[in-house]
């Protein structure tokens, strides 16, 4: 769904059925790559139905990897 309404944003952001384990965000219809988690108050989460966040998911830990090796080598 390309533009879809605020409404419907907020339905697939708080339907228990598009969070597996009430942890990972996996709705197929839903384009965007970040999703505000059921509380806001706690940040965003990728939708991982969605092809780009699993290398958006492995860059990170790539870059952390790498942030962690580098400190660990410079002591």
């Amino acid at each position: 769904m390309k533009n879809p309404s605020q409404e419907t944003l907020e339905a697939w952001r708080t339907n228990p059925k598009y969070w597996k384990w009430g942890l990972f965000y996996y709705n197929k219809e839903d384009d965007r790559l970040l999703v505000d988690k059921p509380n806001p108050n706690y940040g965003a989460t990728l939708n991982f139905a969605h092809k780009k966040s699993y290398l958006f998911f492995i860059g990170m830990l790539v870059f952390f990897g790498l942030v962690i090796l580098s400190i660990l080598l410079s002591q």
